[in-house]
């Protein structure tokens, strides 16, 4: 069938009018989405979301952080082996089990939950025992503080809080434990910070850790007596600070005296799962609840905390919030459950037995250290060794030590001991720093100060620490003692020769872990206090830069980043061949010519200034003078020059040169008429310092010879060896009458000269020229 040519172009023309108008109304719908869409969504969701590659590399990039971190800080990530990798499995998996139909999830979460709390409970000796596993290690002790309230105060469940009000709870815990935990367990129950009682540490007989068990006594009696309630004790089993453990044997008694709740709770609970377990560690075994924290035991990533109690009323543990009827929340016990079941009963062991030989190496090689002082519960066994450098004095530097402090005591005494802990402080991270898989860091102890921890069962299974690794904290050890030996010693030296320098300032900093602290002073002339401070910063900023220039063994800086004193020079730790007057006559000499350089340039900014206004008065009366000797007709512009061509003048070019060494102006007319620029005069030379002394080859700046100066005699043929070799070095000078030949003076000095080895001769020992035969005549005269 024939189709009319007209109405299929006009079909096809109304076909393409209707794709573009379709075009323009899609096209300005998506210009009403982008306009109307909403803009506070953040860059990584819009869209259709990220591929799977990208995210992880996104993972990568925020755990590994930039380039430039890693460079300056250098970090170590956790040891995670193959027991690491299944405590990462059951979290996947816990999440994975979470999707099963509510039958089979309760099923399998009360198998894995009953089998992890019996493998624990038998591990750790605790018989018929329950488990709460938690997150936040203080979140299990938490719980436990409900669950005795809800036991002694029967209607707390109706009543609340005021039944608190009525009798008011007391919690009790140790001096000596964690930081802020008695604050944290306030503010979750609720109460105020009177329902917490610190109980001091023993001061007079035992360990200075350990938890004083008859003042407790006295305050438990105090506190019935005025109406409160004792409600829970918290002990140690390993102190935070120096790993000590209470007596819990007579802590046990005197709660069931009070009706009281023992909560035990530290690093030595590890022990129990031993063959061997101390007494006092076994106690804990008898008491009413103890929180583990496996994961730093065994070197377990991300497992959770557990805390072991006994209790009878299961409605009651539920309303502490101990157990729950939720299945998910059982899975918590997932990652603990596959790692044992992977480590299993040897596997633990050999982990903490590994910790504790560690602990114990270390403890055997300190006994043989002098300046090492150990603060230990059992020299035979201690999981947790702390140590701190302690300088002892000898008889009679005690007898004089005593003797100043009698006079000024509490001075002496706290100021001593800030440097302790200065050193110390320095010591711990030195040694962090060296031997990074120790673990070993650094604690602040009530009495002893700062001090080093070795702690292997918070460390050893996470870091890899091997025995190799503790000889080698050994070894740094033994390096940095006679460092910190020698310090100390002259530290007091180095105070009293800056006191006596002139120009130096000594700046007492007891934070600061190194020789000592100094300034030079500027002296000012009248300048106000602004600019007297920027050339003070100015001066010792140079001091500085010109020390680190020198080859020595010191550091030289400008002090810590925060807390430190303003220009001023701060020297790190020494040795003990450190010859301390050089230093200080060094630094001052080198303060004294910055500030005469300084001084120098000030001097000549000003001379010349002077020298240039000069000038310009000079020239200006030059130009006077030559206008007056051209005449007035040679300065008309067309007759001057008709006058210049008839009969030229002749005027000798006049200027002014600055002459920068004598600081005065001269006459340019010497320089036109000898063609050539007259150096002046010639500048004074520069004075060399007096504070170079001869040294030994090899001999840094700085150091004192710990050659003895016995070996030297003034009749030993070494002195005639000297003068042969000064008399080679001087050069010969002769006046222009001896270039003939010599006079009867040189003449007869030539003779003696040449008789002076005729002398040697008749010696015992001949000398010659060579070094081997002047140290063997030195040898012969000091064995003499």
């Amino acid at each position: 069938k024939m189709v009319d040519p007209t109405l299929a172009e006009m079909g096809k023309n109304l076909n393409e009018a209707m794709k573009m108008l379709e075009d323009n109304q899609r096209k300005l719908e998506e210009e009403n989405e982008k306009k109307y869409a909403r803009k506070d969504i953040p860059g990584p969701l819009q869209g259709s979301g990220q591929d799977m590659v990208s995210i992880l590399q996104l993972v990568q990039n925020l755990m590994h952080g930039d380039e430039e971190e890693e460079t300056s800080q250098a970090y170590r990530l956790q040891n995670v082996g193959e027991q690491g990798h299944m405590a990462l499995l059951g979290h996947s998996l816990a999440a994975y089990i979470s999707v099963l139909d509510r039958e089979r999830l309760r099923k399998l979460t009360t198998r894995i939950l009953s089998d992890t709390t019996l493998w624990l409970c038998r591990l750790f000796r605790y018989e018929n025992g329950s488990a709460y596993y938690h997150e936040d290690d203080r979140e299990g002790l938490l719980k436990i503080c409900r669950l005795v309230i809800h036991t002694r105060y029967e209607d707390y469940t109706i009543e609340g809080f005021n039944v608190l009000y009525a009798k008011q709870p007391v919690i009790y815990i140790s001096s000596a434990a964690r930081t802020g935990l008695g604050q944290a367990l306030c503010n979750q129950l609720g109460l105020p910070l009177s329902c917490m009682c610190r109980v001091p540490c023993n001061t007079m007989f035992g360990s200075q850790h350990q938890m004083d068990v008859a003042l407790l006594d006295k305050l438990i009696k105090d506190d019935v007596e005025s109406g409160k309630l004792p409600l829970l004790l918290v002990a140690n089993a390993g102190t935070p600070g120096a790993g000590h453990t209470d007596k819990l044997g007579r802590l046990k008694e005197l709660c069931e005296q009070y009706n009281m709740w023992l909560h035990v709770e530290g690093v030595n609970l590890a022990t129990l799962a031993l063959g061997y377990v101390s007494s006092s560690v076994l106690a804990a075994t008898k008491c009413d609840s103890m929180t583990l924290t496996l994961g730093s035991w065994l070197g377990l990533p991300a497992v959770p905390a557990v805390t072991l109690y006994r209790h009878e009323d299961p409605s009651l543990s539920l309303a502490a919030g101990l157990t729950s009827s939720q299945a998910v929340e059982k899975l918590r016990a997932l990652p603990l459950w596959l790692s044992l079941q992977y480590l299993g009963h040897d596997g633990i062991v050999e982990r903490i037995k590994h910790a504790s030989q560690l602990s114990q190496r270390l403890l055997e090689n300190l006994k043989n250290l002098d300046f090492i002082k150990t603060s230990v519960e059992d020299e035979l066994s201690s999981p947790v060794v702390v140590f701190k450098f302690f300088r002892e004095y000898s008889n009679r530097d005690q007898t004089s030590h005593a003797a100043q402090a009698s006079t000024i005591q509490h001075p002496i005494i706290s100021n001593e001991r800030h440097v302790y802990d200065t050193f110390n402080q320095w010591l711990g991270e030195q040694l962090a720093q060296l031997v990074p898989a120790s673990g070993a860091d650094v604690v602040e102890l009530e009495d002893e100060g700062a001090c080093v921890r070795f702690s292997p069962l918070m460390t050893a299974a996470v870091l890899g620490t091997e025995i190799q690794d503790v000889d080698q904290l050994v070894d740094c050890l033994k390096m940095k003692i006679p460092v910190l030996t020698s310090t100390l010693q002259l530290r007091e030296e180095f105070e009293q020769e800056v006191r006596r320098t002139v120009g130096l300032l000594y700046i007492e900093d007891l934070s600061w872990p190194g020789l000592g602290v100094v300034r030079y002073n500027y002296q000012s002339d009248g300048k106000d206090d602004d600019k007297q401070e920027k050339e003070l910063e100015k001066i010792n900023t140079e001091l500085l830069r010109k020390l680190n220039e020198l080859e020595s063994d010191l550091t030289f800086s400008l002090g810590p980043e925060f807390g430190g004193q303003k220009n001023c020079i701060y020297i790190g730790m020494v040795t003990e061949d450190l010859d301390v007057s050089e230093l200080v006559e060094t630094i001052a000499a080198t303060g004294r010519e910055i500030e005469e350089n300084s001084r120098l340039l000030e001097n000549m900014t000003e001379v010349v200034r002077k020298g240039i206004q000069e000038a310009q008065l000079q020239l200006q009366k030059a130009n006077e003078e030559r206008l007056l000797e051209e005449g007035l007709l040679r300065q008309i512009p067309v007759v001057g020059s008709v006058l210049n061509w008839f009969s030229p003048f002749q005027a000798s070019p006049k200027g002014r040169t600055f002459n920068l060494t004598a600081g005065s102006l001269e006459s340019t007319e010497s320089t036109y008429v000898s063609k050539a620029q007259g150096t002046g005069t010639t500048p004074p030379p520069t004075p060399t310092s007096s504070l170079a002394k001869q040294r030994l080859p090899g001999q840094k700046i700085f150091k004192r010879s710990l050659r003895s100066s016995d070996g030297f005699s003034e009749t030993s043929s070494v002195s005639h060896c000297d003068d042969l070799e000064r008399t080679e070095q001087r050069p010969p000078t002769l006046s222009p009458g001896q270039e003939q030949g010599p006079s009867e003076t040189d003449k007869t000095e030539e003779q003696e000269e040449v008789a002076q080895p005729t002398t040697k001769d008749t010696e015992d020992v001949p000398s010659d020229k060579s070094p081997n035969d002047c140290t063997k005549v030195e040898e012969q005269e000091s064995q003499r």
